[in-house]
Formats: C-alpha cells, sequence, structure tokens
C-alpha cells in the first residue's frame, strides 16, 4: 500500500475525522485552516459543516451536539482570534465533562515565537481547560495525533482536547492508513469486596435516597437505577447535570435537589440515612454549605474520577472504576427491602411542595408566571423535543419545571453557568437530533449570542426561542433583592431592543406575547414553523425561583417565598 494514499495534512485531518465516524462538524474558516476548509469542501458529501456567526458560537454547537448524540463534537477555527474565541466553549465542555475535539490552525513552524499575524499560543491558554492539547509539528504524526484525541474525549470522564496544526504541517505530505473507530480506554473494574461494602450499607439503610448526576446522564442507566430504586424501596434526586436522565413521570424520582432544588428532593436528601452518589460532584450549588450537609448519612459515591472520590464531601465508600458494571452488581446483590416510614415522609414532602408552588400561583394571580409558561411548553413539545437553555433565572425555572421523558434532551451550562451558550447549544442540538430545539433564555443571556440567528436561520434550524424577557438580569437582582437590600447595581438592563424586530432582521419569523393564552397560541405557531421562531415572552422582573438555599447556607435555611419566610 505504501506510496498509493499519499496525502497533505489538510486531508489527513478530514479523513481521519471521518474515519473515526464524524458526520458533522461546526467552525468558522480563517487563513491558518484555509487548507483545512478546501479539503472539507471536497468532501462535502462525507462531511456536513455548519459555518456559524462566531468561533464561540461553534464551540457551544459542538457542545450541544455531543450532549444530545454522546458523539465527540468538533470545532474547527484559525489561529489567534479564531482559537482564543473557543475558550469559553472549551472551558464550557471541560466542566461539564462533555467528549469534545477543537482543531485549530496555526503559523508555520518557522514563524513560531516570532509573534507573527495571528499568532497565539493556544496549548498554553487551553491547558488547564482541556483534558490534553497537542501541537502536532510532524505530519506523519497527524493522524495517529486525533485519533489519540478522540479516545481521550471519550474515554473515562469525557471532555474536550484541542489539536493545533501549524499551517505548513497542514500542507506537508505522507502516507494515510485507515484505521478503526477508537475505543475508550478501559476503566477500572471495582473489586467485589468494595462492592459487598457498599451492598452492606444499603442493605441496613432505611430512608436511601439515589442521587444522580451528570456521569451517570448519558451511560443508559436509567432503568437499572428505577430497578434499584424499587427493589430496595429508594427515591431518587438528580444533580442539575443529571437532569432528563429519569422520566419526570417516574412516580419515584423527586426532580432535582439543591440550591434550587424541588422541595421534596431536597429534604428527601437532607433526611435520607444513605445516599448513594452516581457521577456526582457534590457542588456547592448541590449541597450548601458542605459542614452541615446530610450529616446524618452514609454515602457512597460511585464515579470513574479517582479526584472527585470525597472532595466535596466526606464519603464512607468510594467506588472508582466503571459505574455500570459497579452498578449492576449493586443492584444483583442488594435485598429487596419495605420502608414505609420512608415513603410516608416523601409524600408529605410532595404534598408540602404542591402546598409551596399552589400558593405561589395564588399570589401571582392571573399574571404570566413561569410556571404557566413550562406548563404550556410541557403540554406542547413531546418526548423527543430538545431542551437548551442559557444561564440565570429561566434556567432554573427550566430545571425545575420541564418535564422530561427521555436522556439527552437537555442541553445546559452547569458547571461554568456560561450566559450566551444556549442559541449555539440549541443549532448543535437541533443537528445531531433531527428533532426540533427550545431554547429557553432571558434578554440577558440571549444578547450575549444572538449573532447565532444568523446561524439558525441560514441553515433553516428548527428551534423556538422563548424569550422570558424581564428587562433585568434576574438572578442576579433575585440576590440583590435577597442579601443585598435592593440595592440593584445594574442589573436593570433598560435596553430598547425590539426582539420581534431583530428576530424578522436576521430572517427568523417572532412574535410578542404578555399573557398565558397568546403564549399558548405563539408556541404552538413556532412549534409547528418551518425555522427558527421567537417568542418575546414579558414577565414580572421581581419573579423568583424558589425554592432557594442562601448561599452557605443549608436545607435547614431553605427559602420558599419571597419574603424569605423560612419552611
Amino acid at each position: 500500500m505504501s506510496g498509493n494514499n499519499i496525502m497533505t495534512g489538510s486531508r489527513i485531518v478530514i479523513e481521519t475525522l471521518i474515519e473515526q465516524g464524524v458526520t458533522d462538524v461546526f467552525g468558522y474558516p480563517g487563513g491558518q485552516v484555509l487548507n483545512i476548509y478546501d479539503e472539507l469542501y471536497k468532501a462535502s458529501d462525507r462531511l456536513n459543516h455548519v459555518l456559524t456567526a462566531h468561533e464561540q458560537g461553534a464551540s457551544h454547537a459542538a457542545d450541544g451536539y455531543s450532549r444530545v448524540t454522546g458523539k465527540v463534537g468538533v470545532v474547527i477555527a484559525t489561529s489567534g482570534p479564531g482559537a482564543t474565541n473557543l475558550v469559553t466553549g472549551i472551558a464550557t465542555a471541560m466542566l461539564d465533562s462533555i467528549p469534545m475535539v477543537a482543531i485549530t490552525g496555526n503559523v508555520p513552524t518557522s514563524l513560531i515565537g516570532r509573534d507573527s499575524f495571528q499568532e497565539i499560543n493556544i496549548t498554553g491558554v487551553t491547558m488547564p481547560i482541556t483534558k490534553h492539547n497537542y501541537f502536532v509539528t510532524n505530519v506523519s504524526e497527524l493522524a495517529d495525533t486525533i485519533r489519540e484525541a478522540f479516545k481521550i474525549a471519550k474515554s473515562g470522564r469525557p471532555g474536550p482536547v484541542l489539536i493545533d496544526i501549524p499551517k505548513d504541517v497542514q500542507t506537508a505530505t505522507c502516507e494515510f492508513v485507515p484505521q478503526d473507530v477508537v475505543t475508550p480506554y478501559p476503566e477500572e473494574i471495582v473489586s467485589d469486596a468494595d462492592i459487598d461494602r457498599a451492598v452492606w450499607l444499603i442493605n441496613s439503610a432505611k430512608k436511601p435516597y439515589i442521587y444522580i448526576g451528570g456521569g451517570a446522564a448519558g451511560r443508559h442507566m436509567t432503568k437499572d437505577i428505577m430497578a434499584l430504586a424499587e427493589k430496595i424501596d429508594g427515591y431518587i434526586g438528580c444533580t442539575f447535570m443529571g437532569l432528563s436522565a429519569m422520566p419526570n413521570s417516574y412516580e419515584r424520582f423527586l426532580g432535582m435537589q439543591g440550591m434550587h432544588g424541588h422541595y421534596a428532593s431536597s429534604m428527601a436528601n437532607k433526611d435520607a440515612d444513605l445516599i448513594i452518589g452516581i457521577g456526582v460532584r457534590f457542588s456547592d450549588r448541590a449541597t450548601g454549605n458542605a459542614a452541615k450537609y446530610s450529616r446524618n448519612a452514609k454515602i457512597i459515591q460511585l464515579d470513574t474520577d479517582l479526584s472527585e472520590i470525597g472532595k466535596n464531601v466526606g464519603v464512607d465508600i468510594g467506588l472508582v472504576g466503571n459505574i455500570v458494571s459497579s452498578f449492576t452488581k449493586i443492584l444483583e446483590r442488594c435485598d429487596k427491602q419495605s420502608h414505609p416510614a420512608w415513603q410516608e415522609a416523601i409524600e408529605k414532602y410532595k404534598v408540602r411542595e404542591k402546598e409551596i408552588a399552589a400558593e405561589a400561583e395564588r399570589r401571582a394571580g392571573n399574571e404570566m408566571t413561569p410556571r404557566k409558561v413550562f406548563d404550556v411548553i410541557n403540554s406542547v413539545k413531546d418526548k423527543n423535543t430538545v431542551i437548551a437553555t442559557d444561564v440565570g433565572q429561566h434556567q432554573m425555572w427550566t430545571a425545575q419545571y420541564v418535564n422530561f421523558e427521555k436522556a439527552r434532551r437537555f442541553a445546559s451550562s452547569g458547571g461554568l453557568g456560561t450566559m450566551g451558550y444556549g442559541l449555539g447549544a440549541a443549532i448543535g442540538a437541533a443537528v445531531g437530533s433531527g428533532d426540533r430545539a427550545v431554547l429557553i433564555t432571558g434578554d440577558g443571556s440571549f444578547g450575549m449570542n444572538l449573532n447565532e440567528l444568523a446561524t439558525a436561520v441560514s441553515y433553516n434550524i428548527p428551534v423556538v426561542i422563548v424569550l422570558m424577557n424581564n428587562g433585568v438580569l434576574g438572578m442576579v437582582r433575585q440576590w440583590q433583592t435577597l442579601f443585598f437590600g435592593k440595592r440593584y447595581s445594574s442589573t436593570v438592563l433598560e435596553r430598547k431592543t425590539d426582539f420581534v424586530k431583530l428576530a424578522e432582521a436576521f430572517g427568523a419569523a417572532g412574535e410578542r406575547v404578555s399573557n398565558i393564552e397568546d403564549f399558548r397560541a405563539a408556541f404552538e405557531r413556532g412549534m409547528n414553523y418551518d425555522g427558527p421562531y421567537l417568542i418575546d415572552t414579558l414577565i414580572d422582573m421581581d419573579e423568583f425561583v424558589l425554592p432557594m438555599l442562601p448561599p452557605g447556607g443549608s436545607i435547614d435555611d431553605i427559602i420558599t417565598t419571597k419574603d424569605r419566610e423560612v419552611k
């Protein structure tokens, strides 16, 4: 075969991506990736490229694509500002453990270190926010470098990998030898002795609580987790990143817990005598005051990442390795149990949660509240509809109110909290899933990357944008109301942007609504529209996300009403 498959580095990039099963890439061209884009043009029948309006939008699109497909998202950018514009998207993927490969061009190796036009040390810039990164200096190493990048991105705890390719490496030639799709590195198998220790704790518990996070969400564990809950008479809660991993209709699923979690889930977590954490990192937003977190509970933590075991809260048993195999063994070995007192306590929490919601709606009267908006969304969307969000109050309302019935139908920035994430992610999620996406956003977040409306229109992406417009930075204003004496410093936007006209200027459809009946009609039109559709949804600037744990507080300090009444 020698000599028959001589290719340039730029073609090797494209052929290796196709070899690794990539069908869609996102990006923006520039001087130092022109050779790669030329090969993209030639391979357009085999590899779909989505041209975004900005490199940050491309990185978020690759992220959203990965979240709904489970595949490695791919983004391409040129050197200098093109590469640095990826940084926020790469960091977003890193903190949420999303597999991504970012490919950047750079100036020729002979010009490296000479402050050449658009030269940047992007491997140095991204070292803290990638699982690994590469600076390729030899074309003969290029294909294997890309393969290794894919292997690292999807192994163990997934995450982003960056490959920086100088221009002369793209134009150099060598033989390309096709290989198979890489598989993840093998994960450690937890010992039977450690499994038996965990089973003993579970069999001894009277109030078990199964706590699922992002590490479990993409591993097809839903049925097994439900089976364990039935077997040990336990209940299930989740982190923000664990949303959509469990059907909301499942009676033992209590929803998200933590700072803005469901009352019943947070109270169950507090009162449990055993917490089984699966792919969770026990972050500050989930635990509140770590010193007070579940003081009376034993904790079992299952994770692929050793560094997460006991990092934020002390655990009694840490099981490091393949989460699925560990959990399957636990499920097989646990005793069948019944805990009627625990069932009774959970039912009381559920009743109290409904009372809190009813009281909030009573106070709101006929206003268009977030809950009413999401009731409409739930009644119109189907189980395949992808929900994406930006960051802020609307994100937490989404987490509280949207009913998910199918895994991998949620894309939102959890760890980094990236305002401006949503539209790019919704575009990538719609491309990856082939289904309609609904973006829940706010006027603050949407303003950060609304340029991606151009992308949505150009590719006729089926995305409905529900813009919850309160004229303020809602989450920051809520904190200022509760903890800063209502000193609203720089949170009242007072912008004159007409989002409907803006959508129309980009070529999308849009309308403005101020009551729930009009919202229902608009949302139904949007869900049946061929292309992007924006609904400017006017809500009260003083709407709160409740319940809420105050910063540094615990579940004992939970806030359930605007007047800080503690329940």
